[in-house]
């Protein structure tokens, strides 16, 4: 069953928090929704000093839902097939603590809610991997899902068709970091650190970071595997694996991914008109004053895209989001592939 043709509405604008003051930032600067995790390997931005315990959930709800606006819970990593108890009682935090949705990728997570708490909303989270109407559609007989988010590999006419093809709401990532992998199969840092990130929720574990100076420069590595080597005065990286320098057939440069900031606010006339029915920002692990900048661009964005048959991005919105792209650089990433 395909969604209805009648004319789209604006999607939604759903805002990353990583804590409570980056939610109430996002909340006041325009977001639909905002999305957090807990303080532990049930979410995949498991990092020490993010994320929230019960009391700064309960706030946050308490917050958002006071200016009418949605708590999305991400439980989003694959659980421990020895001990699922973390995620169960993950479920169970959210449904009590009143989140509007949980946002799951582990069929066994989405099994588990879906019987001990019917009422509670499931989003697909991009970590499962659908990329077609038809998983997309198995999810939701199975699991009864309410909205998938969709993996950022895919062309916008192939979003258009996700769309015309699934029952269920579609999500967008809009702005923020890209992964070069399938996202929800990344096996590099489990070959480094003993930690997957499709488990512990972190691509590089602090506990495996070591920063060394040298004459060189500064070393960046993940245990003693050399990620990249940064002179005094260059800006430093969080060290992953698809993003450092390597030398490769005598030329030292990205091997895998080079970095850079999905932006598609050129594009979002078009996810509009396709029928996308939120638009996604990543980066609960950056800083609130990202989620909030972010948030009013994007913000005014929606706005203005859904209303302005003439829409263009004027420069000072795309002055705003360099600032915070990923490397100071922006890209369509999958959505426009020039080649195809």
């Amino acid at each position: 069953m395909a969604h209805d043709t009648a004319t789209p509405a604006k999607p939604a604008l759903v805002c990353p928090a990583g804590s409570l003051r980056a939610l109430t930032m996002a909340v006041d600067a325009g977001a639909d929704a905002v999305y957090l995790g807990l303080k532990n390997a049930t979410n995949a931005r498991n990092f020490a000093g993010l994320n929230f315990d019960d009391a700064q959930v309960r706030d946050g709800v308490r917050y958002a839902h006071a200016k009418g606006r949605q708590v999305l819970m991400a439980l989003n990593t694959f659980a421990d097939a020895r001990d699922g108890a973390p995620w169960q009682q993950a479920v169970q935090r959210a449904a009590e603590l009143g989140a509007d949705a949980l946002i799951v990728a582990d069929v066994a997570v989405m099994a588990f809610a879906r019987r001990e708490f019917p009422a509670l909303r499931l989003h697909l989270s991009v970590q499962a991997s659908a990329t077609t109407y038809e998983a997309i559609e198995f999810y939701r007989e199975r699991y009864g899902i309410a909205r998938a988010v969709l993996p950022r590999v895919l062309t916008l006419q192939q979003v258009a068709h996700v769309v015309r093809h699934s029952s269920v709401e579609i999500e967008v990532f809009g702005f923020g970091s890209l992964c070069v992998m399938v996202e929800g199969r990344c096996a590099l840092s489990s070959y480094v650190t003993g930690q997957s990130p499709n488990g512990a929720g972190v691509c590089s574990p602090p506990s495996a970071v070591r920063w060394h100076e040298t004459p060189a420069g500064v070393q960046a590595r993940l245990n003693e595997v050399l990620i990249d080597t940064y002179a005094p005065d260059e800006p430093r990286g969080y060290p992953t694996l698809c993003k450092g320098r390597f030398v490769v057939d005598g030329q030292r440069d990205y091997a895998l991914e080079e970095p850079s900031s999905l932006n598609t606010l050129a594009l979002l006339p078009q996810l509009i008109e396709a029928g996308v029915k939120a638009i996604k920002i990543e980066g609960r692990q950056r800083s609130p004053q990202y989620v909030a900048e972010v948030t009013r661009v994007w913000r005014a964005a929606i706005d203005r895209a859904a209303s302005d048959a003439r829409y263009s991005v004027p420069p000072q919105w795309a002055a705003k989001l360099a600032r915070w792209a990923e490397g100071q650089q922006h890209t369509l990433g999958a959505y426009d592939r020039p080649w195809r």
